[in-house]
């Protein structure tokens, strides 16, 4: 006797393409503007003052850019997380677990709509 696999309904995955296609317009707006942060080099003026304050200036500076960089690169990954689960959704494999194989929670996938480990599994892994 062969189980079939449990999958969200037609209707389902149609709600968490749009709820996804919502997040990724707006997480790449927000990539947008921080690339933008981070390319603009501000001049603050600092050219004329002690050398003491613009080495705490220029030490701000490239603090600020360092977590621009990093902030950038962790929205880059969400929003290429958001695109993988547009795929599966595609594939009709969207919301099930890649470890147990159940489905998550509709809960969860509102919450992290590009989810691949149900509550369950996440706990497994601490």
């Amino acid at each position: 006797m062969s189980e079939e696999r449990q999958r969200y309904s037609d209707a389902d995955l149609k709600e968490f393409k749009e709820l996804i296609q919502a997040k990724i317009e707006k997480a790449e707006r927000d990539l947008m503007l921080i690339r933008e942060s981070f390319i603009n080099d501000q001049n603050n003026g600092t050219d004329d003052t002690s050398p003491t304050f613009k080495a705490f200036e220029e030490g701000a500076e490239t603090l600020s850019k360092e977590q621009n960089a990093i902030l950038a690169g962790r929205q880059e990954k969400f929003v290429r997380d958001l695109k993988n689960a547009l795929i599966r959704i595609e594939n009709k494999t969207y919301g099930i677990c890649r470890v147990t194989g159940k489905l998550i929670g509709k809960d969860r996938l509102r919450a992290v709509p590009h989810a691949t480990l149900s509550i369950e599994a996440k706990n497994l892994q601490r």
